[in-house]
């Protein structure tokens, strides 16, 4: 990821007041108000610049506004935002990507959402795989989404694919890919 996409992850989900930026409700923003607001904290990009960076985000980390006037974050915010995604049926199976050091806390407590405002799974464990790498040695857990569902817990999808859940308790999670 780059150094721009970076921060402007960092300001959509993190830190807005950064660079005194107001969210909506809903994580969006005027682009014409955080073009302006970059440039008087001294990342005058252009139009082209963010709209190139958000074509070429690895993980489609942002969306644009059908009419592209404005944009948010796709997910992982830690700031509150209600991104108005609805309640959907998983798939059988999703993918947590995470790293060795954290299995112990992991079956001791299921995955909890941490800084974020929710948990992150995957529809393929590839994926989870690429994500677990960024926090050392990866390992690929598999989630029994479809049975957390009918056990009343919520899912909904992001805009850029991401799987979204409150948590995952301890017995929904198991080691192992399937066919």
């Amino acid at each position: 990821m780059s150094r721009d996409s970076k921060f402007l992850s960092r300001v959509l989900r993190h830190v807005p007041e950064e660079i005194d930026l107001t969210l909506d409700l809903h994580g969006w923003v005027q682009v014409d108000d955080l073009l302006r607001q970059m440039r008087r904290n001294g990342h005058p990009w252009s139009k082209e610049k963010l709209i190139e960076i958000v074509e070429t985000s690895d993980k489609q980390r942002f969306t644009l506004s059908p009419n592209g006037r404005k944009i948010r974050a796709a997910q992982g915010h830690s700031v509150d935002v209600d991104l108005g995604l609805l309640t959907i049926e998983p798939p059988k199976f999703l993918y947590h990507g995470t790293a060795s050091a954290n299995l112990d806390s992991i079956f001791a407590d299921g995955l909890y959402s941490g800084r974020r405002r929710q948990v992150h799974l995957s529809s393929d464990p590839n994926t989870a795989e690429q994500v677990g790498t960024r926090h050392g040695r990866p390992i690929v857990l598999r989630v029994e989404a479809l049975l957390m569902y009918a056990d009343g817990l919520e899912f909904q999808k992001a805009d850029n694919g991401v799987w979204l859940t409150d948590q995952v308790p301890r017995k929904y999670i198991g080691f192992g890919m399937i066919e």
